[in-house]
């Protein structure tokens, strides 16, 4: 399965750019990788660990701003249909296996 997490956080102030910052850094570590601007993307092989990536995130999370976490299968995720623009040629996607490529 996969966990789709968007946020949205402001960036007006100087303190919350470095909030914005501090919470990417974070997402990367946690082993999230981008999908589109906002919209990062994890693998997660049960729902055991899942809901452990979940209380990660929520123990991360800024107070400002709005985070959101999605469930979703690898069939309903090998279904996406890119309307504008193209897949990432480093990810290699079925539903048999996901195999992702460091560029």
């Amino acid at each position: 399965m996969r966990l789709i997490l968007m946020f949205d956080l402001p960036m007006e102030t100087a303190k919350e750019k470095r909030i914005y910052r501090q919470f990417h850094k974070q997402l990367i570590k946690e082993g999230f990788y981008m999908f589109q601007f906002s919209i990062y993307i994890k693998l997660a092989i049960n729902r055991t660990v899942s809901q452990q990536i979940r209380a990660r995130i929520k123990k991360i999370k800024p107070e400002a701003g709005r985070v959101s976490i999605l469930e979703i299968t690898e069939r309903q995720f090998s279904e996406i249909e890119f309307i504008c623009g193209s897949n990432h040629t480093n990810i290699l996607n079925t539903t048999d296996r996901v195999t992702i490529f460091e560029d």
